[in-house]
């Protein structure tokens, strides 16, 4: 070798190995573990989280023994609004990457949950797909609710928000159809005993047309009683059509499986239940309109009949055959007459049933009976418990002719009976 060339000049003719560049390297194993490894599920504790204001996610996740950078961008990140958060046990899942700008061996996150949650959504699905092949789920099973309910039951916690949310729309769409609610609790260690008890005693009193098992949003944890086997089966079992309307519209659990019908959220429950005091006059008017044209085209053939006999009977000249079919006809005429006003007689009957009917079901009605509405004024609130209210407040009673108003003097929580008197107790 000549020692006179230069250095660089010596590397250039000798066949050393191939010298890769920093980035050509982080490129070519970025290549390797994407390829290697698509898509893979990691469970560890979350430790270093970092939120710029960009919206991406960077933390580790942990274990005893290691740890591994992860990044969860933007564009997922919005959809996991409850995590995550240091410390949190957590179950991931995403590919694994290198970030060549900095060599960095890592994690990118495409879904991310609670690992408590994960087991529970597992073991959730697994029994579904159980009751499933039993035939617990099966839609042949499925009962159609009743167009006209005659009384609506609730199953939910009487102070949660669902039930606040379900009397409000049934007050709006039906305010005449009561309501019975089977008091239970919707959360908690016990509350999937407490629901299959409320369902069996619903079924068995046969009280309510339909049912509406509701509760509002919440954890995956917090609707675990709607996700338990005991629940499923009293909702198949359940004698009387029944509705679910538990949490939001992504919430989806077994008793929505297991149930005739499964709404969205309460309020959806409650509209799908109940039916519009619009439709219902929509529906009279409509029947009115038919049976009205039905008597007109009815009158209309008959003044036809009669015209073509008249016209017959002119052309028909003898006298004695005249006399009889004019007497004939007159006969036929005052059938005609008696039949009309006999079967406009029952029409009218019947509008007049329905209308009746219609007329039952509006709160005015229930004012003509000599009731009244109690509101506090004069914020308008309706009143329907004594103790809602304290001594020295004003209230508005409206009546089926007027209003007039009145200062508390006196409070009686007890339910009303038609006797004895009432018995203030002052406060």
């Amino acid at each position: 070798m000549d020692k006179r060339l230069p250095y660089n000049r010596l590397l250039a003719d000798s066949p050393g190995p191939e010298v890769y560049s920093v980035s050509r390297l982080n490129e070519e194993a970025r290549a390797v573990l994407e390829g290697e490894f698509p898509v893979v599920w990691i469970e560890g504790e979350v430790s270093n989280l970092s939120l710029p204001s960009s919206g991406h996610r960077y933390f580790s996740l942990k274990d005893t023994r290691a740890q591994l950078r992860c990044a969860l961008f933007q564009n997922r990140a919005f959809l996991f609004r409850d995590g995550p958060r240091n410390g949190q046990q957590v179950l991931a899942r995403g590919r694994l990457s290198l970030y060549p700008a900095r060599g960095d061996f890592q994690l990118i996150i495409e879904h991310i949950e609670d690992a408590g949650a994960g087991a529970l959504r597992r073991a959730a699905e697994a029994l579904r797909l159980r009751l499933e092949q039993e035939g617990v789920f099966a839609t042949d099973r499925k009962r159609p609710l009743p167009r006209f309910p005659q009384r609506i039951g609730v199953i939910t916690s009487p102070s949660g928000a669902a039930i606040r949310d379900v009397l409000t729309t049934l007050g709006r769409r039906c305010p005449a159809v009561p309501v019975l609610l089977y008091p239970t609790p919707v959360q908690g260690h016990n509350a999937a005993e407490a629901i299959v008890r409320a369902i069996q005693l619903a079924s068995q009193r046969q009280e309510c047309d339909v049912l509406l098992l509701v509760r509002g949003g919440g954890s995956l944890e917090d609707l675990q009683a709607f996700n338990t086997e005991s629940v499923a089966r009293a909702i198949a079992a359940c004698a009387l059509p029944l509705v679910t309307g538990i949490g939001h519209e992504t919430d989806v659990t077994l008793a929505d499986f297991a149930a005739d019908l499964r709404a969205a959220t309460p309020t959806a429950a409650a509209e799908l239940t109940s039916p519009a005091q619009l439709d219902w006059r929509q529906g009279v008017e409509l029947l009115a309109t038919r049976l009205d044209g039905a008597l007109q085209r009815q009158l209309a053939h008959q003044r036809q009949r009669l015209g073509t006999l008249a016209a017959r009977l002119e052309r028909v000249q003898p006298s004695q055959r005249l006399r009889a079919h004019t007497q004939r006809l007159d006969e036929l005429e005052q059938r005609l007459q008696v039949a009309l006003r006999q079967r406009l007689a029952t029409s009218t009957h019947h509008l007049h049933s329905l209308s009746g009917h219609l007329h039952a079901l509006s709160p005015l009605a229930t004012l003509e009976r000599g009731y009244a509405i109690a509101r506090r004024h004069p914020a308008g609130e309706v009143l329907r418990r004594a103790d809602a209210v304290h001594i020295g407040d004003l209230v508005e009673t409206v009546l089926s002719q007027g209003r007039f108003q009145c200062r508390i003097t006196a409070i009686d929580p007890t339910p009303w009976r038609p006797s004895p008197p009432f018995k203030p107790q002052k406060s």
